[in-house]
């Protein structure tokens, strides 16, 4: 089954929920219901009555049996005036403001528009129309199966039949067109799938999901935590989940070390004419802001780095023979996210950023882009993560910096890069940042969710706003490109994938505890070895921890697991007399069929930071 058929299969099934619901409270009414990922949802309006998962079984069953009688779906058009009653006669107000909107401007939204110039699904069952056809609609589209009739573009499948598996999924609060000042009206979510066992696989998918839960994984693994006193949107890292990040940024950070990027340092505030003058005041209009209340300036928190890095760049003058200049930093921006958005680390308000800017001539963007398509491809691979490409590239709206022309010429040049490099891509339309299109990696995990990650962006409106030059080979004062670059993306975010991708089990040279000795006995020679150990794992650079508690042996193994430390030593009577050392392997770094063997001290211990310094995602023993 292609893409486009599915895609009908879930409208169908949209359109099939808001009948069922109809059936069973006939005073709903309706807002939109399109597809999305994996499903589809409809937004319906009870009144003061809520609907619970409690209910989702006898909506599930009235579903079943409009898709039983196999109504034919039937297309129909109206006049304008004549869906301007229709929606009257049905006691629908949110159709009714739909369908005013697209009388008055020919469109609902502006972006509802964009949405539906570049191909994309509008949430109303509407024919997309484009700014040049502004008043010249004259009429919309219906279909309708069986005893049920909704304004809809379509496509539908053929019946109420052939609309594949489905489970109806959650249902949330939604505010109508998205503005707060709007009803608030309930979300019902469904999955769809083709077939049943596409249906049973992703929702077998979802219980593993939930057991790799990173909220979960983060608490019960000591990562992080939140505090209601200092605020939503604000994790603090422990000991533990700071080595994790410092060790990632370390690895993300060594391969643009290697390819001559220096590190910078900026402060965490600026000067709101800093961010008016990058175009960022008008993309985040919600700035962390206050005034200075000694020299009176307006000043706001960071929201993003690359403004900062062009004064560095422009403190003073720079020749043609010094480009590329790129600059490093791991900082943190900070944005206003609404507290609904927020949500573990995957949505935050301080946003920790492995950035770097480059400034290079137009001659060599073509090797700066190859080197970090390179490091990006190296670095999640030995992450263990796949990836693939995503060109995004601005939609026809007016919220992107610059001339169209340059934007053209840009998204031209990362095209025929990703093509150079024979690199498969997708593009995304309305995916660009708002100074220029992007290169956005696309990370598969171990469940097969995609997440975009890095991402390597071409700008030519910055370096214009900010009036940066070089001298080039002929004297005359040139502009520079610059080429913005996260490996990690959001340090934040990059933890949130791979804490569940991993399900906590870390490589051994990023687990927070490499190894922990688990004391037997409080005997001198037991604790004088368990102490001279430790010493000597510190020397060789492990990260090690010693269990001396009172709980049994077997407690403390298990509680070692629950951990998912890479190397556990039991250390009693027997290892003081033999000075040698079992080691238990947690089972995903254990090579195949291994048997238990011991080892000298300084063996054990030397192979083990050998296999930490080198990166091994396996047991060397």
């Amino acid at each position: 089954m292609n893409d486009d058929q599915l895609y009908a299969m879930r409208h169908s099934l949209a359109h099939i929920t808001a009948q069922a619901v109809q059936h069973l409270w006939p005073e709903a009414k309706f807002g939109v219901g399109p597809v999305v990922e994996n499903g589809f949802y409809y937004d319906i309006d009870l009144g003061d009555e809520k609907i619970s998962e409690e209910d989702f079984k006898r909506i599930e069953k009235e579903m079943r049996k409009i898709i039983g009688a196999d109504y034919p779906f039937e297309r129909s058009e109206k006049p304008i005036d004549e869906a301007l009653e229709w929606a009257k006669e049905a006691k629908q107000p949110y159709k009714t403001e739909l369908l005013n909107d697209l009388k008055r401007e020919g469109t609902t939204l502006a972006s509802e528009l964009d949405a539906s110039v570049m191909g994309m699904a509008l949430p109303a069952g509407i024919s997309g129309v484009s700014p040049a056809h502004v008043q010249s609609v004259v009429d919309v589209s219906f279909y309708t199966d069986g005893d049920f009739t909704d304004l809809c573009r379509g496509p539908h499948a053929e019946s109420t039949g052939k609309v594949g598996a489905f489970k109806l999924m959650r249902v949330a609060g939604a505010y109508w067109r998205g503005n707060e000042k709007n009803p608030q009206m309930q979300r019902l979510y469904g999955v769809a799938f083709a077939t049943r066992e596409e249906l049973d696989a992703y929702l077998n998918m979802l219980v593993e999901a939930k057991k790799r839960d990173h909220r979960k994984l983060g608490q019960d693994l000591d990562l992080f935590v939140f505090s209601p006193l200092i605020g939503s949107g604000l994790p603090l890292f422990t000991p533990r989940g700071t080595v994790l990040r410092d060790e990632l940024n370390d690895f993300a950070q060594s391969f643009r070390l290697k390819r001559g990027y220096q590190k910078v340092w900026i402060p965490h505030i600026a000067k709101l004419d800093t961010y008016k003058t990058s175009g960022h005041y008008e993309k985040f209009p919600d700035l962390l802001k206050f005034t200075s209340m000694e020299s009176g300036d307006e000043l706001a928190l960071k929201p993003v780095n690359c403004p900062h890095h062009t004064q560095i760049y422009a403190a003073k003058p720079h020749s043609y023979r010094e480009l590329p200049i790129k600059y490093l930093e791991t900082t943190t921006v900070y944005r206003d996210e609404k507290s609904g958005e927020l949500g573990g680390l995957t949505r935050v308000r301080a946003i920790t950023q492995d950035d770097s800017h480059v400034f290079c001539t137009e001659d060599q963007v073509e090797k700066v882009f190859a080197e970090l398509l390179e490091d990006a491809q190296s670095l999640y691979g030995q992450l263990g993560l796949d990836l693939s490409l995503r060109l995004s590239f601005r939609d026809g709206s007016d919220s992107y910096l610059g001339e169209v022309a340059t934007w053209e010429r840009a998204e031209g040049s990362i095209k025929r890069l990703a093509e150079q490099f024979k690199l498969d891509y997708e593009v995304g339309i309305g995916e660009a940042a708002i100074y220029g299109p992007k290169m956005d990696f696309m990370a598969r995990d171990a469940l097969g969710r995609k997440t975009q990650l890095a991402t390597v962006q071409l700008d030519y409106a910055m370096p214009e706003r900010f009036d940066l030059e070089y001298i080039a080979e002929d004297g005359t004062k040139q502009r520079p490109v610059m080429i913005h670059c996260a490996l990690l993306g959001s340090l934040e975010r990059f933890l949130s994938i791979y804490i569940e991708h991993t399900a906590g089990r870390f490589p051994l040279w990023l687990s927070p505890e490499q190894l922990r000795i688990i004391q037997v006995k409080d005997s001198d020679e037991v604790v004088e070895f368990v102490t001279s150990l430790k010493a000597k794992a510190l020397e060789h650079g492990l990260r090690v921890t010693v269990d001396d508690t009172n709980e049994s042996v077997g407690k403390k193994i298990r509680n070692s697991e629950m951990m998912k430390v890479p190397y556990t030593l039991v250390i009693g009577e027997k290892e003081v007399e033999t000075a040698k050392l079992s080691p238990r392997v947690r089972s995903d770094l254990a090579v195949e069929d291994r048997q238990e063997q011991s080892y000298e001290i300084d063996q054990f211990l030397t192979s083990v930071s050998n296999e930490a310094r080198a990166r091994a995602s396996r047991s060397s023993l």
